[in-house]
């Protein structure tokens, strides 16, 4: 019998400025010890985390710093989507 080996966690920062003329761009990337950085940063500042293997596989093959190429532009709309009516979310339930 072989033994299962644990899956390694890994995660992507994707980022998004109203003042960018340009795509979303990859900020922070790792597995392990980096990509549980990246959550706890993420859940520090109160960011939404998306969820999406397939997703995650396709935005971790690029580069930190590199934008997201048009092929991406659904799966990243998608992301940004969720990640804005989360925020919309907890802004609301802020107000009361």
């Amino acid at each position: 019998m072989t033994e299962k080996r644990p899956s390694i966690k890994r995660a992507v920062a994707l980022g998004y400025s109203k003042y960018d003329v340009n795509a979303p761009k990859v900020l922070a990337k790792g597995q392990g010890l980096t990509a549980e950085k990246i959550l706890e940063i993420a859940e520090e500042f109160g960011v939404a985390v998306y969820e999406d293997g397939t997703l995650l596989s396709m935005f971790y093959a690029l580069d930190i710093g590199e934008e997201i190429p048009e092929s991406l532009y659904i799966a990243a709309a998608k992301v940004l989507a969720f990640v804005y009516r989360q925020d919309k979310s907890a802004s609301e339930k802020k107000a009361f």
